[in-house]
């Protein structure tokens, strides 16, 4: 089951700045080291505390059902810094990103190898609408789209845009511009749209994916937690 976590849900880490969260999915040491920059706390998700480990970085804290959690990793981490979570209606990704209270998180781990995993990463991304998160991939990054987000791309640039769920939006600088369609899986997707120059996006509803090619993920963070992106409000519980 993956319906979520109500808000009020207690957080475990805190930072004024990004966080990096590492998954168990396909990544590399290289990826991990690119998102530290940007975040230089780390936190994993279950098992995604191997490749952390493996990378010569002790997380701050791992939190999950640990049913991926190896237990050599297990025995070289205080035990102060693991945090299980019981519960069974969420994801190890989810269980983490709600227990994370950071302006924006930067997720490693939690694309390639199995596709229902990599679905599952999408839905948390809009279940946790509230939580900025960007899913750094081999090739592009991948995130929510906030309210708006102004973002420094170049002519021919890949601006890929997919609804989770009905959506409208508006759009300056995309080859074919967002305003006046109505957007809904199955329906009408904007998959494959290219920049002009310089892109804005405004959405109507936390229910749009934004994917851009790897080279954006600097100009994404600073985008999504600049305040005029604004932020979505919390699922009710």
């Amino acid at each position: 089951m993956t319906d979520g976590i109500v808000a009020g849900t207690k957080s475990i880490v805190h930072d004024a700045g990004p966080i990096t969260l590492v998954g168990g999915g396909h990544a590399t040491a290289q990826e991990l080291a690119e998102a530290l920059t940007l975040a230089p706390r780390c936190v994993a998700a279950d098992g995604g505390a191997a490749m952390a480990l493996r990378a010569g970085v002790m997380p701050e804290a791992v939190i999950g059902d640990f049913d991926s959690l190896a237990t050599e990793d297990r025995l070289v981490m205080p035990a102060e810094r693991l945090h299980f979570i019981a519960e069974q209606d969420s994801t190890d990704f989810e269980k983490a990103l709600t227990r994370i209270a950071a302006p924006l998180v930067i997720a490693v781990g939690f694309t390639g190898g199995r596709l229902d995993h990599q679905l599952a990463a999408l839905h948390t991304l809009m279940v946790c609408a509230d939580r900025p998160c960007i899913l750094l991939g081999a090739e592009e990054v991948t995130f929510l789209a906030p309210p708006r987000i102004s973002l420094p791309t170049v002519p021919d640039e890949v601006v890929s845009l997919f609804p989770l769920g009905p959506v409208t939006a508006r759009s300056s600088g995309l080859h074919w511009p967002l305003d006046g369609l109505e957007f809904a899986p199955g329906v009408q997707s904007g998959t494959s749209n290219h920049a002009t120059g310089p892109v804005t996006v405004e959405v109507d509803c936390p229910s749009m994916l934004m994917l851009l090619p790897r080279r954006m993920l600097r100009p994404v963070a600073a985008s999504l937690v600049a305040p005029e992106a604004g932020r979505w409000p919390a699922r009710a519980g």
